[in-house]
């Protein structure tokens, strides 16, 4: 068996979950892949997380370890896989950017970026916060302490049961890596704070959002992560 591309430990995920109209993923849909719909409804959400004890075919590199991410993604299905198309992923470091760009096809950029946990008396904080056009952008939640089993079924389990990663090269190549991790826990959330200019971000197809009150907000535990080296899908 061939040795992950990358190896890290994906720990504090923040989702918020929003419904949209399908019509504005379209342009972001890899060639074989269809929109994945939980009761008919299309999906995005803007994650927050941190990366940890990050290894490259098997090897730490030094400073680019332990960093943040926030990203802004969609689900789609190919031949009965569930995955995920990123439209934009910011990361702290120029070079993870060139890496998953370069060699994944991704959509990442670089940003100033800082987070912090904490314990509040009886609750969870967890803040991701980046810097896009001279303003800090904030992603932040409060939880309970006590993580919970996703309910069967749940729009929690929708959002995170997706071990696909796919991305758009042009109209008929599309690049597919499966990600691998155990079935996370969700911490239930208090209250939560998105301070976040999508427009700016990530065009004016996303710009409502920054109105919307999002379906659904939770903050996974996260876990050891794998993700393989991409394959291209057949022409099609």
């Amino acid at each position: 068996m061939s040795k992950p591309f990358l190896e890290a430990e994906w720990r504090n995920l923040i989702m918020v979950n929003y419904v949209v109209d399908p019509k504005i993923l379209e342009p972001y849909l890899p060639a074989g892949t269809t929109v994945d719909l939980f009761h008919g409804k299309a999906y995005v959400s803007l994650v927050g997380f941190l990366f940890a004890e990050t290894k490259v075919l098997g090897v730490k590199i030094p400073f680019h370890i332990n960093f943040e991410e926030v990203n802004l993604r969609f689900y789609v299905t190919h031949e009965g896989k569930r995955g995920v198309v990123f439209i934009k992923e910011i990361v702290p470091k120029a070079a993870i950017s060139f890496v998953a760009n370069n060699l994944f096809g991704e959509k990442y950029a670089t940003a100033p970026m800082k987070h912090f946990f904490l314990q509040a008396g009886e609750d969870f904080v967890f803040s991701f916060q980046w810097k896009s056009d001279g303003r800090w952008n904030m992603l932040e939640a409060v939880t309970e302490t006590h993580a919970v089993e996703m309910p069967p079924g749940s729009e929690e389990e929708f959002i995170a049961e997706h071990y696909y990663g796919y991305s758009r090269k042009n109209e008929r190549t599309t690049f597919e890596y499966e990600v691998k991790h155990p079935r996370w826990r969700v911490f239930p959330v208090i209250e939560y704070t998105v301070n976040t200019d999508f427009a700016g971000l990530y065009g004016d197809a996303f710009a409502a959002l920054k109105d919307s009150v999002p379906a659904s907000v939770f903050v996974a535990q996260g876990s050891a992560i794998s993700v393989g080296n991409k394959r291209r899908l057949p022409l099609i």
